[in-house]
């Protein structure tokens, strides 16, 4: 095709409320199964017989399958068209299984088994939740997408706090919320079940509801002709697989000569994997999916570097709430580490109460954002919504009535509607609509590895520095989200100077 035939872009239709709700609506459900994991898990792991120091470490199974299964999703999502779409079979494939997940792990009665359910349901929430991130890239116009993320961000809030009540709720009506040692609690059981029957039900909505664009559709969208592919970008081969192989040997060497905490040999391991994929990629000029990954992350946007280092911060504060709310509130505010005790019980009913309020308070942040971003930017916003975080973990090192503890929650409401929300309107402005998907994917490397050293290095940190004071985890988060906010005065956003 002549350069004076080119087609101009095609604008794209704006959604309705109807059709984003639809977009979005999938989400709820997510959102249901990981408020149950967040706020029950540490508590299935500690009935079962964890110590508090070996929690982050159970959690582990789950970042290591998000490193591997995030990009690659993408990728194929980035390339997948049939009978049932783009993106919508793999969510709809992830969440069949996260339901067999929820089902599972409350009921599998031995540690192991419980962590090899929690794998799999990590995974499979990662294979339905990265296509929803570009799903929505792909189904809005430009002006639209922060509006189409502030709806997913609602969404999201809405299935955290029926996620993280649902335990609460069921002991309110009768159900018990304490068992034998070694066994799960009822109410945390029924509310996996009602969290398995949600997450296929409104992801299924979305599945039904939605008809994604076609290719030709998305061709003209990009100012192509129908069926005019888009000439493919030369790949890059990065020249730094033995320097990260060389790192990952030399943590390993150093893990077993200083008698290091075991956990680290698997990032170590980790280091290795991914020196070693470069380097044969580079050396056989592959062409596959891992190539193509590789090749990507190579040469991310510079604004999606920018906002990858406030990203890793970030995550590794919420890591470490997730995993060491509950034995901080049992212990410091409701006076009981003993799992089969009443007091331990409520404390931990009371931590899904806290996390359902976060929630709540961010789905009702997720429309007022937009607002302050239109006055300040959304770099900016998500600035000042990070440095709200960090103030909320301070203030959980000397709260310790209930109740009080709602207020450092509503502070980081307010971060995680930005957090959820921000960094996405900002990527989706400068990544190219086609590669939506393996993007976003790599981006939760940021979300990944921060989960990935939580779960390798805290569990050392607790046994090393306050074996018996889990309360100083929420001063690392404190600091680490303090960092997180000044890492976002790097980013350049588009359109602002």
């Amino acid at each position: 095709m002549t350069a004076q035939s080119t087609p101009l872009p095609v604008a794209k239709p704006r959604q309705s409320f109807a059709g984003l709700w639809n977009i979005s609506f999938g989400f709820f459900g997510i959102q249901v199964a990981f408020g149950l994991q967040n706020a029950n898990v540490s508590r299935i792991f500690q009935s079962l017989g964890s110590n508090i120091d070996d929690l982050a470490f159970l959690w582990i199974a789950g970042p290591v399958t998000g490193l591997l299964v995030q990009p690659l999703i993408g990728h194929y999502s980035d390339r997948t068209w049939g009978r049932f779409g783009r993106r919508r079979p793999y969510f709809a494939a992830g969440a069949l299984l996260a339901g067999l997940a929820l089902v599972g792990l409350p009921h599998s009665g031995a540690l192991l088994l419980a962590a090899a359910f929690l794998w799999l349901l990590d995974a499979s929430l990662n294979v339905s939740m990265e296509p929803f991130r570009a799903f929505v890239g792909d189904m809005t116009a430009p002006d639209q997408r922060a509006q189409g993320f502030a709806i997913q961000t609602c969404f999201i809030g809405a299935g955290a706090v029926v996620g993280s009540l649902a335990p609460a709720l069921f002991t309110a009506i009768g159900i018990a919320n304490t068992a034998p040692e070694g066994v799960v609690p009822p109410s945390v059981r029924a509310s996996f079940l009602l969290g398995a029957a949600a997450i296929v039900l409104a992801v299924g909505w979305t599945a039904l509801t939605t008809r994604e664009y076609s290719p030709d559709d998305m061709a003209r969208f990009d100012g192509r002709a129908p069926g005019d592919e888009a000439a493919p970008e030369p790949l890059v081969y990065p020249a730094r697989g033995a320097l990260w192989t060389a790192a990952g040997i030399a943590l390993l060497a150093l893990v077993a000569l200083a008698g290091l905490d075991k956990q680290l040999f698997v990032l170590g391991a980790g280091l290795i994997a991914f020196g070693i994929a470069q380097i044969v990629s580079r050396a056989r000029r592959s062409t596959g999916a891992v190539a193509h990954i590789l090749s990507d992350l190579a040469q991310m946007p510079v604004e999606m570097k920018q906002l990858a280092l406030a990203q890793f911060f970030t995550w590794t504060a919420l890591f470490v709430l997730w995993i060491y709310t509950t034995p901080v509130v049992t212990q410091y505010v409701f006076g009981s580490t003993d799992t089969t005790s009443a007091a331990y019980n409520a404390g931990a009913d009371w931590v899904g109460v806290m996390f359902a309020f976060y929630n709540g308070v961010a789905a009702l942040a997720a429309f007022l954002l937009p607002v302050m971003a239109r006055r300040i930017g959304n770099v900016r916003t998500h600035m000042v919504c990070l440095l709200a975080g960090s103030l909320a973990f301070a203030l959980m090192l000397v709260i310790r009535d209930r109740t009080a503890l709602l207020v450092p929650m509503a502070l980081i409401g307010l971060a995680w509607a930005s957090i959820l929300g921000m960094p996405y309107v900002i990527l989706t402005s400068v990544l190219p609509p086609r590669k939506f998907g393996v993007y976003i994917g790599v981006f939760n490397f940021f979300i990944v590895l921060p989960q990935l050293l939580v779960a390798t290095v805290m569990g050392g940190v607790i046994r090393s520095f306050f074996p018996a004071a889990p309360i100083w985890t929420m001063l690392v988060a404190a600091v680490v989200m303090l960092a997180a906010a000044l890492a976002t005065l790097q980013v350049r956003e588009p359109g602002r100077a």
